[in-house]
């Protein structure tokens, strides 16, 4: 059995992310969508509000599993027997830093691969960020989420003022 790992902050998870969780199911036997503490960021959702959205938007799709962790994303891959990181890719840009991290990764573990799928065309401009903005000013996410998540975005957005998204 091959186990792809699909790693990610996912603040919120979004329709774009979905469709790479969907693609890689096809690919591999198992997925784990890893959800990442990334310390660059600062998540409006928890580790566990996050793998919750994910487990409500992914529980029709037998080999998918989601999971939380903290640290290296080789070392996770390692612990869970993954043969490949799966990478979403929307634009160059994307690449550039992906590219990056992938060789990396190589560099510290050469038995993992790093596979990349790009984003369907009515989701390269999608980012949780974008969800986020929209959200908060009031704006139709239905688009953008999973309809079993949309409620609970919402709520958050209603409890933050407008100012957070540009707050240093």
């Amino acid at each position: 059995m091959t186990t792809a790992i699909y790693p990610g902050s996912f603040d919120p998870v979004t329709v774009g992310h979905l469709d790479i969780i969907k693609r890689a199911a096809h690919l591999f036997d198992h997925v784990i969508v890893a959800v990442l503490v990334n310390m660059e960021k600062k998540p409006w959702f928890t580790i566990e509000e996050r793998t919750d959205f994910l487990r409500k938007a992914t529980a029709d799709m037998e080999n998918v599993e989601i999971a939380g962790f903290d640290g290296l994303l080789v070392d996770f891959a390692a612990q869970r027997d993954a043969k490949a990181i799966v990478k979403g890719l929307r634009a160059v840009s994307d690449f550039e830093y992906e590219f990056q991290m992938a060789l990396t990764n190589r560099k510290l573990d050469d038995s993992i691969e790093t596979v990349f799928l790009t984003s369907s065309a009515e989701n390269m401009y999608l980012s949780s960020s974008i969800v986020k903005q929209v959200g908060l000013f009031g704006g139709d996410i239905s688009p953008f989420v999973p309809a079993c998540i949309k409620e609970d975005i919402l709520d958050r957005c209603r409890k933050l003022p407008p100012r957070v998204m540009g707050a240093k």
